[in-house]
């Protein structure tokens, strides 16, 4: 049986999807309150239904999403190959990068 903040968190990310389709009936989308009403609807839907999917997750219900990286974790990796370490000439940092000139 799904927990009950797992079914108030869906409930609650549905709701604001409903606003936005309101939104759109009515013909208001294309105004910047509805605009902006679009937005904020949407941020709250994604911020329940993010709170959904830690709530399966912590649960392990999206255990078959790990699949992929178990298997990839579980053939043998090839060695890193390494580039022979070349020094350059470099100046030091502390030198002046303009000759010095003589006066004579």
């Amino acid at each position: 049986m799904l927990p009950m903040m797992l079914v108030i968190s869906i409930v609650m990310g549905i709701v604001p999807l409903l606003g936005i389709v309101w939104t759109i009936a009515t013909g208001t989308i294309t105004t910047v309150d509805g605009l902006f009403m679009s937005l904020i609807l949407l941020t709250l839907s994604a911020v329940f239904f993010l709170n959904a999917y830690w709530e399966l997750r912590d649960r392990g219900a999206l255990a078959f999403l790990d699949k992929k990286k178990v298997a990839a974790e579980a053939t043998p990796k090839a060695a890193p190959k390494v580039a022979p370490k070349t020094t350059a000439n470099v100046a030091p940092a502390t030198q002046d990068s303009k000759p010095k000139e003589v006066e004579g």
